[in-house]
């Protein structure tokens, strides 16, 4: 399996001056850009790691995902939630050669965390043996900073300045998150039961 972020999150989608002034960073002064880039730069880290931890996308992106075989032949779970819409799904033989699956004969199954692939039929179109299939997918709360939940939205501004008041410190510490981050996003976080065969 191999999931890969097809577009990124544009710059103008981050809190930037919300995380400035979260950091209560001074104003006025002719210098006042110049830590916009280190300021984004955590805003980036800090959604990364709580994406990472609670297996969603928190603003709205186009991700594909290749596997090798479904793991129910009528609905493939998907790694990362919530799904907006599948854009397409490939299917590719031992040679490479891609074969466009026709829409009619799937659909989404939108969940909060777990959307799934379905078969609009009994199964889903077979994985050419020694091949793959590529799904394409959106998934995201929304475009935009204020379509992501509000505890959300606020984990990251903690992480993100807890990152930005540790930036000069070196050595060893405790990799975990902080304990107001984590309950914050522990609601959202997806529970894997049975080592993830019932995902």
């Amino acid at each position: 399996m191999m999931l890969i972020e097809q577009t990124t999150i544009p710059g103008s989608a981050l809190p930037v001056q919300a995380f400035k002034d979260h950091l209560r960073l001074g104003t006025g002064f002719a210098d006042e850009g110049t830590q916009d880039g280190l300021v984004e730069s955590y805003l980036r880290a800090a959604i990364a790691a709580i994406e990472g931890r609670i297996g969603k996308a928190l603003l709205t992106r186009r991700f594909g995902w290749t596997i090798a075989d479904w793991r129910n032949g009528g609905a493939q779970s998907l790694p990362v939630a919530p799904v907006s819409a599948i854009v397409s799904v490939t299917l590719f033989g031992r040679d490479g050669v891609p074969v466009l699956v026709d829409p009619a004969r799937y659909g989404l199954v939108p969940d909060t965390h777990r959307p799934k692939l379905v078969a609009t039929g009994l199964i889903l179109p077979a994985i050419p043996v020694a091949g793959q299939a590529q799904i394409v997918f959106d998934a995201g709360f929304g475009a935009q900073w204020s379509d992501i939940p509000a505890d959300l939205a606020q984990a990251v501004l903690l992480l993100a300045a807890e990152y930005y008041e540790r930036r000069n410190e070196f050595g060893l510490r405790d990799g975990g998150m902080p304990f107001g981050v984590m309950s914050l996003i522990e609601r959202w976080r997806t529970v894997r039961v049975l080592g993830g065969g019932g995902a």
